[in-house]
């Protein structure tokens, strides 16, 4: 089955792309950019990468950064949390190793943050180990390749997809195998209207003999989805404003945002300042004046649809409860990290 790894790798040497992370063999860098990708397509994440690999060029100068500030240059990648494991794994990883990225597979796996799939990736690409990366990508070309329905996502799906891709990966070059398939999962055997009539697997292809390219990979398990509204009080008092940090264990943890009102619905203004909440955050205070309300802006995360609304409110004094926020010139937003949402409604406010 290993005449299927040569075919891709003779594949990848042609078309593969030029990525700083394919130019080393740092362990460190590596990881950093397998956390980068999880979540993100090459093209935004290549300029996240390069600046948080300059700014933190090794384990250490990432460890002895403040969580805050290892955030702000997380800032509009989304799933925060895995800004927080790269910080805790690094402090983990000076502990335990004095600061050298662990090279073995049963070390790796431990540190916050990191699966099979990332571990093996890391393994494979820095020490070239023959361990086998699944990532959706390689799930696809397999299901495809050998006209797989099992789910991807089911119990038996993880554990046949996980033989096969062990059947075939080329121990000697494990490292440059992992890349290629994955590379031909990206570039080739794409989830929509692939080019099955210049792909290199087409005549051993069992997706394309029995026409179910379009069908494979199953998954089994839908999303559900959830809706909530948001309702940001962007306030001015002196250009000034107010922020607080989300430290409930919920989306954006550690963010920090503008005072918000969540509600089950959306809220016209004059349903808004009824709230009990918006009432007890400006009480006493007599001379607010609302000067913009925004459209709702719809923000899709993966188990969440976002509905945010962003209130600027102008008042001339501060109250009790506000002094209670982090007060800061609106100026100097950009020193706190937010997120993605907050930080194009700030992109939008400027270009008025």
């Amino acid at each position: 089955m290993q005449a299927i790894s040569k075919t891709i790798i003779d594949w990848y040497q042609l078309n593969k792309r030029e990525l700083p992370w394919r130019d080393t063999r740092d362990a460190y860098k590596i990881w950093i950019s397998e956390i980068i990708l999880q979540q993100t397509r090459v093209n935004q994440g290549m300029n996240y990468y390069l600046r948080f690999v300059e700014r933190f060029p090794d384990v250490k100068s990432l460890a002895n950064a403040d969580e805050e500030e290892v955030l702000r240059y997380w800032q509009g990648l989304g799933y925060y949390s895995r800004a927080r494991n790269l910080h805790k794994a690094a402090h983990q990883i000076m502990d335990r190793y004095d600061g050298i990225f662990p090279s073995q597979f049963s070390e790796v796996i431990t540190l916050s943050g990191i699966g099979v799939y990332t571990a093996s990736a890391i393994c494979s690409f820095a020490n070239n180990q023959p361990y086998a990366v699944v990532d959706g990508n390689v799930y696809r070309v397999l299901a495809r390749y050998f006209g797989i329905e099992t789910p991807i996502d089911s119990t038996s799906g993880v554990k046949q997809f996980a033989g096969l891709a062990n059947a075939i990966l080329d121990g000697k070059n494990a490292g440059l195998h992992n890349q290629a398939l994955m590379e031909f999962g990206a570039l080739q055997c794409v989830p929509v209207s692939p080019d099955c009539h210049n792909c290199p697997l087409m005549h051993s292809c069992k997706a394309f003999e029995y026409k179910l390219v379009a069908t494979l990979p199953i998954k089994e398990k839908k999303v559900k989805v959830k809706e909530r509204f948001f309702n940001y009080l962007f306030i001015n008092q002196n250009k000034n404003t107010f922020l607080q940090k989300r430290t409930n264990n919920d989306i954006w943890k550690n963010l920090y945002e503008f005072p918000l009102i969540e509600t089950e619905k959306p809220m016209s203004i004059d349903e808004l300042i009824a709230q009990n909440d918006f009432i007890a955050l400006f009480e006493g205070i007599e001379d607010l004046n609302i000067s913009s309300i925004t459209a709702p802006v719809k923000h899709i995360l993966t188990h969440r649809i976002i509905y945010a609304t962003f209130v600027t409110i102008e008042i001339k004094r501060t109250n009790k409860q506000l002094k209670n926020l982090t007060q800061t010139p609106i100026s100097e937003l950009q020193n706190f990290a937010v997120s993605r949402l907050i930080d194009l409604f700030l992109q939008n406010r400027e270009k008025r």
